[in-house]
């Protein structure tokens, strides 16, 4: 039975992608912030952890938790969009978007990699087209967008290290989904996009370079 790890599976599109690996026959290790969402996720068949992934302690815990595991697919879901205006931007709201989004993956990556090394899988992070810097058109949302473009570049580098030991690794732009983060008006059902996405890392081969692709499973410039 394969096993897929979805990092920040409470709501949205990670606790989509959880229910459908579930329905597809996967064996789903999920995390969430709260106990009760967790609780949620047992209700489900997933086996759960709480994690907080700013928290340095709980990721600390989390990797004694998964030692041994091989993860066929590993997914850092977990994420914040922060303030909705651009401007001069508040300690606060960079700390908070830099830490969730970028710090929590420079912590995890490294621990989630060698599982999935050990299984020769996919390692990916829900980053966004909003973080490519060849590809962007406007300057709206620019904290969000300098947070995964930072995030992108720790995916690359975690590719650099252990690509060539068996994970591929890729940054995923879900879409526009309809989602607490994207807002009713958004062009994707939930549903579509995380069977975008599970296509996706079925079908993409072997690589030790880090790739940045749409759900649909286009390439995006970085």
């Amino acid at each position: 039975m394969p096993t897929a790890l979805v990092i920040g599976a409470s709501r949205g599109i990670g606790h989509e992608l959880a229910i459908q690996y579930l329905q597809a026959g996967w064996r789903v290790i999920a995390t969430a912030r709260k106990a009760a969402d967790c609780d949620a996720l047992m209700d489900l068949g997933a086996e759960s952890h709480t994690l907080d992934v700013t928290n340095v302690e709980a990721v600390a815990a989390l990797g004694w938790k998964l030692d041994g595991e091989r993860l066929d697919v590993a997914i850092l879901n977990a994420g914040v969009y922060g303030p909705r205006q651009d401007g001069f931007p508040m300690q606060s709201d960079f700390d908070q978007v830099m830490h969730t989004n970028v710090l929590a993956a420079m912590r995890l990556l490294p621990v989630l990699a060698p599982l999935v090394c050990a299984a020769r899988g996919k390692l990916a992070v829900l980053s966004s087209r909003m973080g490519s810097l060849s590809e962007r058109g406007n300057p709206t949302g620019s904290l969000y967008r300098a947070s995964k473009a930072a995030l992108n570049s720790v995916l690359i580098d975690t590719a650099l290290t252990f690509g060539s030991r068996g994970a591929t690794c890729v940054a995923l732009h879900p879409g526009w989904v309809r989602t607490a983060m994207g807002g009713p008006g958004a062009d994707i059902a939930v549903e579509d996009s995380a069977a975008g996405i599970r296509k996706l890392l079925a079908e993409l081969p072997a690589s030790e370079k880090a790739q940045f692709r749409n759900y649909d499973g286009s390439p995006i410039g970085w």
